[in-house]
């Protein structure tokens, strides 16, 4: 599928999880205008609460809840700013 692919998954208490892939292609999705395909998540009890990521066809984008929106992506470094923010809001509000 890619070049390379890193993988991780970090808890935050016994049933809250951040899991975090990301492969580098070698061509971007459809879509999408950059070589990469994600998916950060933030699991809580079995249930993904919080999830940016890219389909093909898709593009890049953000689900939380039930909810889907856009997200413009930039670089890598934002895409994980951006999800560290949201995750702090989703856990502190939650």
């Amino acid at each position: 599928m890619g070049e390379d692919q890193r993988t991780a998954r970090r808890w935050i208490d016994e049933v809250t999880f951040i899991e975090v892939k990301v492969v580098r292609l070698y061509e971007p999705l459809e879509g999408s205008d950059h070589p990469y395909k994600y998916s950060l998540a933030l699991v809580v009890a079995g249930k993904y609460v919080l999830c940016y990521d890219n389909e093909r066809g898709k593009g890049d984008h953000k689900h939380e809840g039930d909810v889907e929106s856009t997200y413009a992506f930039t670089t890598l470094n934002q895409l994980f700013s951006d999800f560290k923010v949201d995750v702090a809001r989703v856990l502190n509000n939650g």
